[in-house]
């Protein structure tokens, strides 16, 4: 089901949670809401879902304007950052009770959540209670749960924000994944710019209640659209009113020739920081100012990197906005 959000804005008292946001979700979609904190993600994300109400604007889902109807009537499965879990109940239970409501046939209710439990990597589960499950595990469950009545939209917000970096990462690639053979069209809430590029195909970035932003990944990155979304979207420096991004600088190494092409400085090596795959360069300019490099761990070897070293390197053209 395609999603349309037109001209949607939201206050709480004196305070604009949304001011005049537009945003369209394709059928099957997986989009990433991105952004700082307060910056009205979640407020988006439950007026979509049904459980606030813009003061302007409409929302549609399926063609079909939805924006004064009920949650319940919306075909939309919820996921909260902190899974709320029915803690009397089984796994099986849990996931179950979407369709226990709806007074659906008992097997038709076993069929749906055995095939669930497979889908999400709980079978085998099915009778421990929330309490013996760890947070991927519990995560994994209230997805499951969502998807029970087969909603025709996935919602989610922040989903793995209460869990450490290996299992979130585990978790943004099974969610990739379940995105592909389920198809539901699906948002998610996040405030990790790696969580949003690594798992939508379609980004939103939010600043102060608005839009700042709409694209791809790659778009992202490469074309922000101003200095907010080149700034949250990946790394920077900044010199003055200036950003350039650590990868851009090109470390030359020791007794190049510095008046080569205009672009090449001398600078200090202040510091390396080993970071797994790639090794984070921190510079001092001529002029006193601090920029950082990043390069990989081959670069840094074959330039002998260490504190102390005055090298050259090549500063690329700086973006400048508006």
């Amino acid at each position: 089901m395609a999603i349309e959000v037109h001209n949607v804005s939201k206050r709480f008292g004196e305070f604009v949670a949304l001011d005049d946001v537009s945003v369209t979700v394709r059928d099957g979609a997986l989009m990433a809401l991105l952004g700082p904190s307060g910056g009205g993600k979640s407020t988006l994300l439950r007026i979509i879902a049904g459980l606030e109400t813009p003061d302007e604007g409409s929302v549609s889902i399926g063609g079909q304007d939805v924006t004064h109807a009920p949650a319940r009537t919306r075909g939309v499965g919820f996921v909260f950052q902190h899974y709320a879990p029915f803690k009397h109940m089984t796994v099986y239970d849990n996931v179950a009770f979407g369709l226990t409501v709806r007074r659906a046939p008992k097997d038709e209710v076993k069929e749906r959540v055995e095939e669930l439990l497979g889908l999400v990597r709980l079978d085998g589960l099915a009778k421990r209670y929330p309490s013996q499950l760890s947070g991927g595990q519990l995560q994994r469950m209230a997805l499951a749960r969502a998807l029970a009545p087969r909603p025709e939209v996935l919602l989610l917000d922040e989903p793995f924000g209460a869990l450490d970096v290996q299992v979130r990462g585990e978790l943004r690639e099974w969610l990739r994944r379940l995105h592909e053979e389920i198809h539901v069209t699906t948002i998610f809430v996040t405030h990790d710019q790696e969580e949003a590029m690594d798992v939508a195909g379609q980004i939103v970035v939010m600043n102060g209640g608005r839009v700042e932003q709409t694209g791809t990944p790659h778009e992202l990155y490469e074309h922000p659209s101003n200095e907010f979304v080149m700034s949250f979207v990946g790394p920077v420096n900044r010199l003055g009113d200036a950003l350039l991004r650590p990868h851009d600088i090109h470390i030359l190494g020791s007794g190049q020739d510095l008046y080569s092409d205009g672009s090449a400085v001398e600078a200090l090596v202040r510091r390396v920081v080993h970071l797994g795959f790639e090794v984070r360069v921190e510079l001092t300019l001529p002029d006193g100012r601090d920029v950082w490099a990043q390069v990989t761990r081959e670069t840094a070897s074959e330039l002998e990197l260490a504190e102390g070293q005055i090298l050259a390197a090549r500063l690329p053209p700086p973006r400048i906005f508006a």
